[in-house]
């Protein structure tokens, strides 16, 4: 999932601090040497996570687009300026529309606020603008929550016993209650220095530690690269409701035609990379990219050793299958092949939701079974009859329309879209829109 650093450049921020009588430091250079670790960290592991930089005072800025170009966020850090008083209210707006604009309300994001734990002052400060929240209007709503699936991460670069002498860490809590209650509350453990700060982003290092697992068909099996790390799920039915987590061992049990599977509902879509062995080439390999000119293939970018991941990769997308896969216990997912254009695809992994039969029309996963048991071919000998979709048992007295997948705000994106394109046409040509 993409993520939003926010940096926090209010004059507040630029507070000494004193490191055992050596040259004294401002808090913003402990927060950019924290940041810059945390870079380093996600370009050596979380590298494919898009990031974007952006500094706050009484306004937001954009510094660095959504990129996985970590030199430049670096860059960007090291170029930071002061501004005036600190505004929370306005950085978050500016993430919303950040994050709406790139991606969309569907895509889940991580956001990283980093400040000292100032609130601000006055007017446009944290403390006023979660003391209002009931006497807005529509047209002035607090940005919290997001439209759009969120996990924050609050840095703060003082300690705890300086936020609880004021009301900060209670308004800090609230905000994080606000935007979902997903994420966490920093602080630093003792005294301001680059070891205790670097300690405290040290933490956030699990959001973005990959998620390595081992993929077994049948026989054969090989280590893979789960991307993005696979979030823990809750199943609202259960009585005493325990986040499920995707296992480290993921086991194909059967193949599907693509007609059969159709178009399911999934939780989460993740890239699938065979682990390189040569370490001198990329730490993840391109094993569901197809072979390229101008790009090594597969077999090169790890090592030239034999991967499971390339055989099953290139026999989906040749035979236009997928494969069900075991995340746990009752839980399914699906792999197949993917096309990001004409020239290249990937192998995808689709997380189904929870449950031993996820998708109605396939039944119960446990029995399903192959061809080779069936009394007769359900196909028929010319391939052209489906056993699926598996009648339900319980007859519904209403019509059954087409089930199409997809949330209401992601309709209202795409709707504010093609409103936007016919506008732009519509000041050069005129054009006749029918649907």
């Amino acid at each position: 999932m993409p993520t939003v650093v926010v940096m926090d450049v209010s004059l507040s921020m630029t507070r000494p601090v004193c490191l055992d009588g050596s040259e004294e430091f401002q808090r913003k250079n402990l927060a950019v040497h924290g940041l810059n670790m945390l870079f380093e960290h996600m370009a050596s592991n979380y590298r494919l996570e898009f990031t974007a930089l952006m500094a706050f005072s009484s306004l937001w800025e954009l510094l660095v687009p959504f990129t996985r170009d970590y030199n430049a966020l670096q860059e960007a850090l090291s170029t930071l300026e002061d501004y005036d008083k600190t505004c929370v209210e306005s950085a978050l707006q500016g993430v919303s529309n950040v994050v709406q604009q790139e991606w969309g309300s569907a895509c889940p994001c991580q956001v990283v606020l980093v400040t000292d734990g100032s609130l601000g002052i006055g007017k446009g400060s944290l403390r006023h603008s979660l003391q209002t929240l009931k006497h807005r209007g529509d047209d002035k709503k607090f940005p919290l929550p997001f439209p759009f699936p969120t996990k924050m991460f609050i840095m703060c670069v003082a300690n705890a016993e300086e936020l609880q002498t004021t009301d900060a860490m209670d308004n800090l809590e609230e905000l994080l209650f606000l935007s979902g209650g997903d994420g966490q509350i920093l602080t630093v453990d003792g005294p301001l220095c680059m070891k205790s700060v670097q300690a405290m982003f040290g933490l956030i290092d699990v959001a973005y530690s990959p998620f390595h697992a081992v993929l077994h068909c049948g026989n054969l099996s090989s280590d893979v690269q789960v991307f993005p790390r696979p979030e823990a799920v809750v199943v609202d039915d259960e009585v005493d409701p325990i986040p499920r987590t995707v296992n480290t061992d993921l086991k194909i049990v059967g193949f599907m035609e693509i007609g059969d599977i159709s178009s399911p509902p999934v939780i989460s879509r993740h890239l699938v990379l065979p682990i390189a062995v040569n370490k001198d080439v990329d730490d993840v390999g391109g094993g569901a990219t197809e072979e390229l000119e101008e790009e090594p293939s597969a077999s090169q970018a790890a090592g030239k050793s034999p991967n499971i991941c390339v055989l099953l990769h290139g026999s989906l997308r040749v035979e236009g299958m997928v494969a069900l896969v075991e995340l746990g216990l009752e839980w399914y997912g699906m792999l197949h092949s993917q096309a990001d254009s004409k020239k290249k695809s990937n192998m995808m992994m689709s997380l189904f939701e929870p449950g031993p039969d996820p998708l109605p029309w396939l039944g119960k996963i446990t029995h399903l079974g192959p061809i080779s048991e069936a009394a007769e071919n359900p196909y028929g000998e010319d391939d052209s009859k489906s056993p699926f979709p598996v009648t339900p048992q319980v007859k519904r007295s209403y019509a059954q329309n087409v089930t199409v997948w997809i949330k209401a705000s992601g309709l209202q994106v795409w709707r504010t879209q093609i409103s936007a394109k016919q506008l732009k046409l519509s000041q050069h040509t005129p054009v006749t829109v029918t649907w």
